[in-house]
């Protein structure tokens, strides 16, 4: 009994000294659940279209989403991170934006974080240029109000000229994106997205921006250029040839803010080049620019934007006028509700308008 009494305090220390420990660890590292599920009901009419749906969908101001994303602090400086995170629809409760889409289809990724060497990202990846478009429009990034978003990531038609938008998503697969730590305000981020196939080597994807952020003054200048959707070659073969002699897409932004406090003030400018060979209408270029405002009225704001677009090829052309006005109402800091008017009309063709009324809860 005695030598049992003994060891008693040793034993007392080791299990205090492992507990302590224990906690350590799992204070060095952490997991959180997160997301936003959006809902709205209105009536859709898009341009070129006579008839309105009325409908109750999810994403009216912005897509519906969650996500597991983690750090793991390794000392150093240096933290091990992760994001897993998708889309979902809350008006049918089916996961992705469409069906087919990806689980996580917003981000996935595992990457490495160090507080002077930047930040490396492997997986698929939101693009830089796509966080450029919606940090500096009122509506960010609403794919059914925002004329930024209508004018910059959908396609458009007057019958004489066709406009593919963006191509390659606003997330890319197979990606590594880089960031440079922030440097007075100004932070850096590189994409690369490889094909993935042998013998098509040219076909990649490569773009980023620089952001600056200081006060009430922030800016951006963003840049991609792409030469496949999700696999080398898939916009010229025989099944899925939607630009017949599709080369590559290059595409630069410019936008800026100022928050006056009364008003906020949004401005931005973009040129999309569409390179197409074979093509006897040559190639297609798209120009537009945006202005917008956010003006804080009683416990919400007041959200206008306008934007104004020109593309044409070598034999044809068409000038789009898109606006859009919105009051979002905040219940709290985590749930808002929100009415929002869009107006679309292209030369040739019958205008779109939509128009809703919804709500937001962010978790």
């Amino acid at each position: 009994m005695q030598q049992q009494h003994k060891y008693k305090p040793a034993l007392k220390l080791a299990a205090i000294a492992a507990t302590l420990f224990s906690g350590a660890a799992m204070a060095q590292s952490s997991v959180t659940l997160y997301g936003q599920a959006d809902m709205f009901v209105g009536g859709i009419k898009n341009p070129g279209t006579n008839d309105r749906a009325w409908v109750a969908n999810s994403g009216g101001m912005q897509t519906s989403y969650w996500g597991i994303k983690g750090t793991e602090d390794l000392g150093a400086g240096t933290k091990a991170i992760f994001d897993l995170n998708g889309f979902f629809r809350t008006d049918t409760g089916r996961g992705g934006r469409f069906d087919g889409d990806s689980m996580f289809s917003r981000n996935a990724y595992v990457g490495l974080q160090n507080d002077t060497a930047g930040t490396i990202k492997l997986g698929r990846n939101t693009t830089p240029y796509f966080v450029s478009t919606i940090l500096f429009n009122p509506l960010v990034d609403s794919y059914v109000f925002s004329p930024m978003i209508w004018h910059t990531y959908f396609t458009a038609n007057n019958g004489r000229v066709y406009d593919p938008g963006i191509i390659g998503d606003s997330g890319w697969n197979n990606s590594l994106v880089y960031s440079t730590p922030t440097f007075g305000g100004l932070t850096a981020n590189f994409i690369y997205g490889f094909g993935e196939q042998a013998g098509s080597n040219s076909k990649n994807k490569w773009g980023g921006n620089v952001t600056y952020f200081a006060g009430n003054l922030a800016a951006t200048v963003a840049f991609q250029q792409v030469k496949f959707d999700n696999a080398p070659f898939d916009l010229t073969n025989s099944t899925n040839a939607f630009i017949t002699g599709f080369d590559k897409q290059t595409a630069v932004q410019a936008g800026a803010s100022y928050d006056f406090q009364l008003v906020k003030v949004f401005l931005q400018g973009q040129y999309i080049k569409t390179n197409v060979n074979a093509n006897v209408n040559g190639d297609i270029k798209h120009m537009n620019g945006q202005v917008g405002a956010s003006v804080p009225v009683g416990a919400g704001s007041v959200l206008a934007t306008y934007s104004y677009d020109k593309t044409l090829n070598d034999v044809a052309s068409f000038k789009r006028n898109t606006f859009a006005v919105a009051y979002d109402y905040n219940l709290s800091k985590r749930t808002d509700l929100y009415a929002a008017y869009f107006y679309d009309k292209i030369t040739g063709i019958e205008h779109g308008d939509s128009f809703g009324v919804g709500v937001r809860h962010k978790f």
